[in-house]
């Protein structure tokens, strides 16, 4: 049998984050944000990959991120460069709902 290291995190209620809106939160040294689009809950590092800046202070939009600082653009779901500056993806994480609770995976 294989083991399996996913630790999952009970983030929020599923209603506390509105479509096309964000639920940011931190879990140890992790800044993480939990997406809510029409086709389902995504989540990456809050973090940008070319300088500091919180995404979820950001614009979400068709499913991509825009960086409030100097407008790189990741889409959500797979976490890749969509426009510089910045060139490495965001990490990615699982998310799924038991009841109305938003999980995400570490």
């Amino acid at each position: 049998m294989e083991q399996t290291d996913t630790v999952w995190i009970d983030v929020c209620s599923v209603d506390d984050i509105d479509e096309g809106g964000m639920h940011e939160f931190q879990h140890e040294e992790r800044r993480i944000v939990i997406y809510r689009l029409e086709d389902g809950l995504f989540a990456t590092d809050n973090v940008c990959t070319h300088e500091f800046a919180l995404l979820s202070e950001g614009w979400l939009e068709n499913g991509t991120i825009e960086c409030p600082l100097h407008g790189a653009l990741f889409n959500v779901k797979t976490g890749q460069v969509e426009r510089g500056p910045a060139e490495c993806a965001l990490k990615t994480y699982a998310v799924r709902t038991e009841g109305e609770r938003v999980l995400c995976s570490i």
